[in-house]
């Protein structure tokens, strides 16, 4: 049976996490250091760490940050943010991450998932896809979710697995911070077209949500959430023994 994994996301901007509603009126929460360390210690599977205004601001990621965050934690770090080319996925690796997250990166760049992978290894190379739905159709947001490609969401996540995306972040823009539920029409396209782990993210309110999606879409491998954990509604020790009573497997 496949280990469903819980990830906590930190949303980092001026060093700060931060947190907000279908990716805008962020808020502040709390130090990324100090976060980090109470998810490695209270059994989250992995974290998720994006620098979110630095592809925005044309900007490098902040490996300062990073590389005390990496030094605090005991689980599988992704991280992400400004990630444009070979040398990027270098520093960030140097700084201590496992996994390297590309979004608007491999829009401007299509190669740079193929490059990387070939360098790296698919395992390291984590397709980050922000999806909005723009007259019915599924569309890749870039820039931190402030601009429409026109691309099509499905074609393009297949796309970049079959160029060596290892797995697939699927943030839906629709559902961010609302707390209704994760996208699951969304999710269920994705994990029908790509044979690659793939993490929900976006819209998870409550314990219900994860047994919901790992219920109905057991092709999703990890869910992925930010406030719901910053702010202490879900507790991830809680939540893993609930899915463990709901037959979904996790590690305690």
């Amino acid at each position: 049976m496949i280990t469903k994994r819980i990830i906590p996301c930190l949303d980092v901007k001026n060093g700060r996490v931060v947190k907000g509603t279908n990716f805008q009126g962020l808020s502040d929460v709390n130090s990324p250091v100090e976060l980090a360390r109470l998810y490695s210690d209270c059994g989250a599977d992995e974290l998720v760490f994006y620098d979110i205004t630095a592809s925005f601001e044309g900007r490098k990621l902040f490996t300062d940050i990073l590389t005390e965050v990496a030094s605090q934690i005991f689980i599988p770090l992704t991280v992400g943010g400004g990630i444009n080319t070979l040398e990027d996925f270098d520093r960030v690796l140097k700084a201590g991450a496992d996994k390297v997250s590309v979004n608007s990166g491999a829009i401007r760049n299509p190669d740079l998932v193929r490059e990387a992978a070939q360098r790296y290894g698919d395992q390291c190379v984590v397709l980050s896809v922000d999806v909005k739905r723009v007259d019915g159709f599924f569309r890749v947001f870039s820039k931190g979710g402030r601009e429409n490609t026109g691309m099509e969401a499905i074609d393009w996540i297949c796309r970049c697995v079959a160029n060596g995306a290892g797995e697939v972040v699927v943030n839906s823009i629709d559902t961010d911070g609302v707390k209704g539920g994760f996208d699951l029409p969304l999710l269920e396209a994705v994990s029908n077209r790509v044979d690659v782990p793939v993490i929900a993210s976006g819209g998870a309110g409550c314990i219900e949500d994860f047994i919901t999606l790992f219920k109905t879409l057991p092709k999703v491998d990890a869910g992925l959430a930010a406030s719901i954990f910053h702010f202490g509604t879900v507790k991830i020790p809680e939540l893993k023994s609930v899915l463990r009573e709901n037959d979904i497997f996790v590690r305690l």
